[in-house]
């Protein structure tokens, strides 16, 4: 058996613990050092996920350079991104990080090219690409069964104030970057890549909490270079407690109805009496992600999901905040200018 990789986690707040909780249960992962610029969130990770037997620190470089970690976990906020993954693979060291990758194009794009220049693995948290029902419809497009993809349609309902940080579009970047991103990814992942957007976004329902000024409604058509379209609806005012995630894609031979990644009814429209699959999954999809990352690094392939996705899902929600701001469709033609401004109510 591998020796199991050294792994330090930096930014020990709430998706970090779920990401702990899977990589502490992987015998290929060696949870050695956390870091938080509050010590005692280090001290509370290390205390629960390895006995207190991990290093603690509240400087990431200092834990780059005293825990020769073979992976580092970054689950930092969005604005808190910055020269992390460059110092990561200067060192050799292989990256897993949460999206957004960042809140700039340029940004994004110098992740990228150090990652790729120092030939490490990295990989993105866009975690629907690992639901097993999205998987079933990829794999019947990629070996040609299901046909052609044309239409994706997709919804997401929540209902929450989030943290503090995520109510401001400067930390953020707004719901549709820091979150409704999951749907603009898997539109990506299944259709090809983007051409058009044509957005609007407002915030209708929380003009008078303070501090919130990111949309809480938002629509976008998303043009193909296929040809194909994906519309993406979202609320941060539905259903207080629940989280919605629903779509449906259509190809030329299927037609799927997805109420969440791991679950989904294929319709075979090119089959007499259109017989149906249904998929009804538990898949863990966190320890997916970690599973491919880990297999990525032992065999020397790509993961499913390396940083340059990463840039290319952001240009695309970028692209949709210019759209909405700006009131006209927007060219994806390349990196994507930083947004400023609220979207027009």
């Amino acid at each position: 058996m591998s020796t199991p990789l050294r792994t330090g986690i930096l930014g020990c707040g709430g998706i970090a613990n779920r990401h702990a909780q899977v990589l502490s249960g992987l015998p290929d992962i060696r949870l050695v050092a956390f870091c938080d610029q509050e010590a005692s969130r280090a001290k509370e990770f290390a205390l629960k996920y390895t006995g207190g037997h991990a290093a603690c620190y509240n400087d990431y470089r200092e834990m780059l350079d005293r825990s020769a970690l073979d992976l580092l976990y970054i689950c930092l906020p969005p604005f808190a991104h910055g020269d992390e993954v460059a110092d990561a693979a200067r060192r050799g060291i292989h990256v897993f990080i949460e999206k957004p990758i960042a809140l700039e194009s340029n940004h994004a794009w110098h992740m990228v090219a150090a990652a790729e220049a120092a030939g490490i693995k990295s990989q993105v948290g866009f975690m629907y690409r690992f639901g097993e029902a999205v998987c079933t419809l990829k794999q019947a497009i990629t070996e040609g069964t299901a046909g052609p993809a044309a239409l994706m349609v997709a919804t997401y309902y929540c209902n929450a104030l989030h943290a503090p940080w995520w109510r401001e579009k400067s930390k953020s970047g707004g719901q549709t970057v820091e979150q409704i991103i999951h749907l603009f990814d898997l539109a990506r992942y299944l259709l090809g890549e983007p051409r058009t957007v044509y957005a609007r976004q407002a915030n209708l329902f929380h003009r008078d909490v303070p501090g919130y000024t990111v949309e809480d409604v938002s629509c976008t058509t998303i043009t193909f270079a296929s040809g194909a379209l994906a519309s993406i609806s979202a609320t941060n005012n539905a259903i207080p407690g629940r989280w919605l995630a629903r779509f449906d894609a259509v190809t030329r031979n299927l037609t799927a109805f997805f109420s969440d990644i791991n679950r989904a009814v294929l319709v075979q429209t090119d089959k007499p009496g259109n017989p149906e699959v249904t998929i009804d999954s538990g898949r863990d999809v966190f320890r997916e992600e970690a599973l491919d990352l880990i297999r990525a690094i032992r065999e020397d392939r790509p993961t499913r999901t390396p940083l340059r996705e990463g840039a290319l899902s952001l240009d695309l929600v970028l692209a949709a905040q210019h759209s909405a701001l700006e009131q006209r469709e927007v060219t994806l033609t390349g990196p994507v200018a930083p947004v400023s401004g609220v979207a027009a109510r």
